[in-house]
């Protein structure tokens, strides 16, 4: 890392100027006080510029390469929202110059450029993160905490996140969502976001029972998953996820079912406050009237920039929440998902890195 850095001040490269990187990652950045791009690339010049000059980049500071970008004194760490299968190369660049990481979700293209992500950061005391920016929802650890304690022996579960097919999607225009180089396309792109969650409450998937299918064409590839997981504590469950439907309203809900009662996690656009709902007994004759909890939810991309700066000033990886191994598990859940399917739905164990 330069020797420039103060003791509390992390500049950014900035590698991809996309839409997501002008539209969500610099606001969020605008509010961490001792964080900001000071450097960025993109492979379409043109763009790195006009980001720039939103970001308040100095113009000489618009690398030509990711060797420039990564290289550079004024730069500590590095921001990659690349597409996906140039993630493997963002981290040995990394490596290459010492620099700290963050990648876009999902970790990368295939499992094996995952693996191989993996086998870099454990050998390494380097930071890297994967921004799956749903782990770091409060809802997972109010329901972990307070409410999964009331409910008894964890049983089964039911998730379903399903939506219509917008047609207005901005990302949806961009080549690399329309032509995916990464397993899963929309699946995992989006489907990573919902296995944090799911995860994050429940623990890791064992083996997936799944099928797909593809409703657009604008989506490259599957767009629609419906599953049954079979948890390695034992605990079985669906998993639904796609928003390339006809007309419906977009509805996000969770439902943990117990041996002393059951909780009902609802996030769907339409409530003004994401609830947590819950009711004990271990029968009908003695079932508890329900409780609701209005999650104050925190802003999730604010918190993973936050936990990626203080394993970076801290210089200790086990601060990230999101390291490559647990963002390589949300994307084998895909990938087994997509074999199960392609095996008309037989049970496919998920893989470990």
């Amino acid at each position: 890392m330069s020797g420039h850095q103060g003791k509390s001040n992390l500049r950014i490269g900035v590698a991809g100027t996309g839409i997501f990187a002008t539209d969500k990652h610099l606001p969020t950045l605008n509010k961490i006080d001792n964080l900001s791009f000071v450097a960025c690339y993109n492979r379409t010049k043109a763009k790195a510029e006009t980001f720039a000059e939103k970001a308040g980049i100095d113009k000489a500071n618009v690398a030509d390469s990711l060797d420039e970008l990564f290289n550079a004194d004024q730069v500590d760490v590095v921001d990659a929202l690349l597409p996906v299968q140039y993630n493997l190369d963002a981290v040995k660049h990394a490596i290459k110059f010492n620099r700290p990481i963050a990648l876009e979700k999902p970790i990368s293209a295939t499992l094996e450029q995952a693996r191989e992500i993996v086998k870099i950061s454990e050998a390494t005391d380097l930071p890297i993160a994967i921004l799956e920016n749903w782990s770091f929802l409060k809802a997972i650890d109010i329901i972990k905490s307070e409410v999964l304690p009331k409910i008894g022996q964890v049983a089964a579960f039911t998730y379903r996140a399903t939506g219509a097919w917008n047609a207005q999607n901005k990302y949806a225009g961009t080549a690399w969502r329309q032509n995916p180089e990464h397993i899963g396309g929309y699946l995992s792109d989006g489907g990573v976001h919902q296995l944090a969650l799911l995860t994050g409450v429940l623990g890791d998937v064992a083996s997936v029972s799944a099928l797909t299918k593809q409703l657009r064409k604008e989506s490259g590839s599957d767009d629609i998953l419906f599953s049954t997981l079979n948890l390695s504590s034992g605990v079985i469950g669906t998993f639904t996820y796609g928003s390339a439907f006809g007309a419906t309203e977009k509805s996000t809900s969770f439902t943990i079912y117990g041996t002393e009662g059951s909780v009902v996690y609802d996030f769907s656009p339409h409530l003004s406050k994401p609830t947590i709902t819950y009711q004990t007994g271990p029968s009908l004759q003695s079932a508890s009237e329900k409780v609701v909890i209005e999650v104050e939810e925190q802003d999730t991309f604010v918190a993973e920039f936050e936990n990626f700066a203080e394993a970076v000033l801290n210089k200790d990886k086990s601060h990230i929440k999101v390291p490559p191994a647990k963002a390589f598990h949300h994307l084998a859940i895909i990938a087994a998902a997509l074999e199960s399917s392609n095996k008309n739905g037989s049970s496919v164990s998920v893989e470990g890195p």
